[in-house]
């Protein structure tokens, strides 16, 4: 890991950011299409560079996907049947990954949204 890629932030240096956010009360948790515009759109926000993303709609119901990022990542798991969506969004470098948040807030349609944020790695 280059110094570049290094967050800085209130005097601290660590190596990214780590959201945990859990969506309560969400909708389109079914939609695999729109779980990954969703991905696609958050990345965006946060100005993060989409490498890849991979997306598994399970039987019955629910969804995993995988947003692969040149700052880390950012994945999604789904349970309908209790409107759950459970997000991880780990960035490092120049990013923005509470930007992710109030496009996953409009995308899954609830105001329930709860976030943890951790400093991965501090130096």
């Amino acid at each position: 890991m280059t110094d570049t890629h290094l967050t800085r932030k209130d005097g601290t240096t660590y190596a990214g950011t780590h959201l945990i956010v859990d969506l309560h009360g969400a909708r389109h948790l079914d939609d695999q299409p729109h779980i990954e515009q969703a991905l696609r759109d958050a990345t965006k926000a946060t100005g993060a560079t989409l490498l890849s993303l991979h997306a598994h709609r399970f039987s019955p119901q629910g969804v995993t996907a995988m947003a692969i990022l040149a700052e880390s990542h950012i994945s999604c798991h789904t349970w309908p049947e209790i409107g759950l969506a459970a997000f991880d969004i780990f960035m490092c470098g120049a990013t923005h990954p509470h930007a992710a948040l109030p496009v996953l807030r409009a995308a899954f349609e609830t105001d329930d949204i709860r976030v943890t944020e951790l400093h991965r790695g501090a130096i």
